[in-house]
C-alpha cells in the first residue's frame, strides 16, 4: 500500500460506523430485553440477540482499531488504540472511543462470567453500557470524520434518540408497573 491508497483510511471509517451502529442496536436490545415487553421473539432469542450484537460489535471495533493503525493517513500507534488519551491524532476524542471498546470488553466478559458474580452484581455492571454508549457518540462526534455530513449528524442523533426512547420507554414502563 502507499501513502495514498485510501484502503485503510476507508476501511476504518466504514467499521468504526459499523461499531457505532452495532453498539446502538445493542444498547437498545439491552433495554427492551430488561423492560420485559412481549414480542416475537422469545426472552431466549432476545439474550442470544443482544449478546451477538454486543459480540459483532466488539469484533467491528477490533477492525476499526486494525484498520487505523495499517492507515497512512492518521498514523495511530497501536498503543494508543488500547491507551486512552496516547493518540497523536485528537486525544482526548480517541480516548473516549478506547474507553467505550474497553467497557464494551468488559460488559461483552460479563455475559459469561455472570453466574460466578451474581445477577446483582452483573446488572449494576450492565449500567456501564450508558457510559459507553455516551462515550461512543462523543468519540464518533469529535473525531469522526463523517460527522459533518448530514447522514452522519442523522445517524448521532437517530441513534441518541433511539437510545433515549427506549431507556425513557422502560422507566415509564417501570413507573406504570409500580403505581
Amino acid at each position: 500500500m502507499t501513502h495514498g491508497d485510501p484502503t485503510f483510511w476507508l476501511l476504518a471509517r466504514a467499521t468504526g460506523i459499523t461499531a457505532y451502529v452495532l453498539v446502538t442496536a445493542s444498547v437498545v436490545a439491552g433495554i427492551v430485553l430488561a423492560s420485559r415487553t412481549r414480542g416475537r421473539l422469545g426472552p431466549a432469542a432476545r439474550v442470544e440477540l443482544h449478546k451477538t450484537l454486543a459480540l459483532t460489535a466488539l469484533g467491528a471495533i477490533a477492525a476499526h482499531a486494525l484498520a487505523l493503525t495499517l492507515d497512512a493517513t492518521v498514523r495511530i500507534p497501536p498503543l494508543a488504540l488500547a491507551v486512552p488519551g496516547l493518540s497523536p491524532y485528537r486525544p482526548v476524542a480517541v480516548g473516549a472511543g478506547v474507553l467505550a471498546g474497553w467497557l464494551l470488553l468488559v460488559v461483552v466478559v460479563s455475559f459469561r462470567v455472570r453466574r460466578r458474580i451474581g445477577g446483582r452484581a452483573w446488572r449494576r455492571l450492565h449500567y456501564a453500557t450508558f457510559a459507553l454508549f455516551v462515550l461512543a457518540t462523543i468519540h464518533g462526534l469529535a473525531a469522526g470524520t463523517d460527522t459533518a455530513r448530514p447522514w452522519g449528524q442523522a445517524l448521532y442523533v437517530a441513534s441518541a434518540g433511539l437510545v433515549a426512547f427506549a431507556l425513557s420507554r422502560r422507566v415509564l414502563v417501570r413507573t406504570r408497573a409500580v403505581a
